[in-house]
């Protein structure tokens, strides 16, 4: 079965439009919705008061109704009470400015007053509704990405940097603090990756990214040991972008379902979604995912076309943020399946003939042969401000590989098995520890062909410059990375190479090697020297995989 719906928000709504609702989401054929997310001041409106009458009257009504619920818990937005109690839970900036209350994701991840709250509430939810016939899923907090630097920050990421660098010794090598005399002397000298004069160290916002994504998946792990009462399903919903400090390939380990939130630059942008799909499927452990979210569209044609985007490419639902188009708010101009002129529109429509469609559908099982290597850690590390290329797009990058390829594409983080695939791309893999090294290698050897571009493995996983590891591989020195001079137009990089045992296979105007292809073990390599707005020419044809 598909699941098909999205976010209902009651609490926004006066109880007599719930029963009309429900009989709406039937007409569309609706089966799931996800309720709670933003509604723990209805739930708790005080500290020691709860109200869950409400709530069990929706559910009643969903449940009556054959409609499925995936309950959330309400962390995402404390309500006024808590952050008037307690301010120093408010997230701080990388300019030590305190933040205040008034809009969503207004919190500190390692406040211990927040996490408190924050287990407290779940524990209510749990022991109301862990045996309630309409839940179906569990859904924890909503798209994590709350970045903050205070001081229980500090405190957490001198904990977090012990534990993966052992003692000051391990971690001054690590972050190479030699350079412009930053060797650390004590523990307390260690802080986040705040405002400063100049460039900051890049080992040190790599791992202040890694260690924000730990303890995120620290505040998700304890929220799922309490639901784990309930014999439903917990997962999150993994919100996409550059700006998220989600290691989501890690977090895939630790949810019974990925659930993915997609919101393309282009409402209509198919390729768009098609990497967003890929790269769920990617992250998924058996190759099946939750679209939990994406915005119903503004021409309603563009409906069907999406969501069989995302359901070929193995989704098992397809949801919309929202049911209902909200009357106030800062979100009261987002789209709705239920927009503010009511059900007779065309998007309500178009979304009740797509629930119509998916209703005999079941979630297909996708097998793909062309794999692509997309690591959000090296996404982090493109975002450096010390690297020479500012105009590189780690994530764009990405995109355009995967629809040169085309078809059903496997989207994979580095840890992945490659050993299925006839071909792997790995574009702008600038971050490349010793295990990646050795899969890559292990790949090609066994027989596999490999696609590098320019950027690749010039760092280890601490951000310390490797030059010439990936020599051997692509058969070819790396000689010198050549970047456009200010005014200059055509490439954004290119890698002067002098072929070792490589062949050539396309050259600059002006004669450097620009594609190379190099015999390893069993396997092929293919190396890119420059940036290509479309990539396909430098791939392999199917007969050459």
């Amino acid at each position: 079965m598909i699941h098909f719906g999205g976010d209902y928000n009651p609490e926004q709504w006066p109880e007599k439009v719930w029963a009309e609702d429900v009989e709406l989401m039937r007409r569309a054929g609706v089966n799931l919705v996800t309720v709670g997310v933003f509604a723990w001041a209805r739930l708790q409106p005080a500290p020691e008061e709860f109200d869950f009458g409400w709530l069990d009257r929706v559910l009643g009504l969903l449940g009556d109704g054959g409609i499925g619920v995936c309950l959330a818990t309400p962390t995402a937005s404390p309500p006024p009470w808590f952050t008037r109690l307690h301010p120093d839970a408010m997230p701080v900036t990388a300019d030590r400015v305190r933040l205040t209350h008034g809009s969503r994701d207004t919190y500190c991840v390692n406040a211990p007053a927040y996490r408190a709250a924050c287990a407290r509430i779940t524990r209510e939810l749990a022991a109301r509704y862990a045996g309630h016939d309409a839940v179906r899923l569990w859904h924890v907090h909503n798209e994590y990405g709350t970045t903050c630097y205070c001081d229980h920050c500090a405190a957490g990421f001198r904990s977090w940097l012990a534990d993966r660098h052992g003692d000051l010794a391990g971690l001054n090598e690590a972050w190479s603090t030699a350079f412009w005399s930053q060797g650390y002397g004590d523990w307390a000298e260690v802080l986040p990756p705040r405002a400063t004069q100049y460039l900051g160290n890049p080992a040190h916002l790599l791992d202040y990214r890694r260690f924000v994504s730990d303890a995120m998946l620290a505040h998700y792990l304890s929220q799922r040991s309490i639901l784990r009462v309930s014999d439903a399903p917990v997962t999150t919903n993994f919100v996409l972008g550059g700006w998220v400090p989600v290691d989501h390939a890690r977090w895939a380990r630790e949810v019974d379902l990925v659930a993915i939130d997609d919101y393309p630059s282009s409402v209509d942008h198919l390729a768009e979604r098609a990497f967003a799909a890929d790269r769920a499927r990617g992250w998924a452990r058996d190759g099946r995912w939750l679209l939990m979210e994406h915005a119903p569209p503004i021409d309603p044609a563009q409906a069907r076309p999406a969501a069989l985007t995302y359901l070929d490419r193995g989704a098992t639902g397809i949801m919309y943020f929202q049911w209902r188009q909200s009357r106030g708010g800062a979100e009261q101009w987002h789209p709705a399946i239920v927009p503010h002129q009511g059900p007779d529109t065309p998007v309500f429509a178009a979304i009740s003939a797509l629930g119509a469609e998916v209703a005999g559908r079941a979630p297909v099982t996708v097998t793909a042969t062309a794999a692509l290597i997309y690591d959000e850690q090296t996404m982090w590390a493109w975002q450096s401000p010390h690297l020479p290329a500012g105009g590189l797009d780690y994530e764009a990058t990405c995109r355009r590989w995967h629809q040169a390829i085309g078809g059903i594409v496997d989207v994979v983080p580095p840890s992945a098995p490659l050993g299925r695939y006839r071909l792997v791309v790995a574009p702008l893999l600038y971050l490349l520890p010793a295990a990646g090294h050795r899969a890559l290698r292990d790949y090609v050897r066994g027989g596999g062909t490999l696609v590098l571009t320019f950027a690749s493995g010039l760092v280890d996983g601490c951000c310390r410059a490797t030059p010439g590891a990936l020599d051997d591989l692509i058969g070819a020195r790396v000689v010198r990375h050549v970047l456009p001079q200010p005014g200059e137009t055509g490439h954004r990089w290119l890698d002067d190479v002098e072929p070792a045992g490589a062949t050539v296979l396309m050259r600059t105007p002006d004669g450097r090697p620009l594609l190379l292809e190099h015999r390893y073990g069993a396997g092929v390599v293919r190396y890119l020297a420059t940036d290509l707005d479309d990539p396909r020419p430098s791939l392999p044809t199917n007969e050459t995989r």
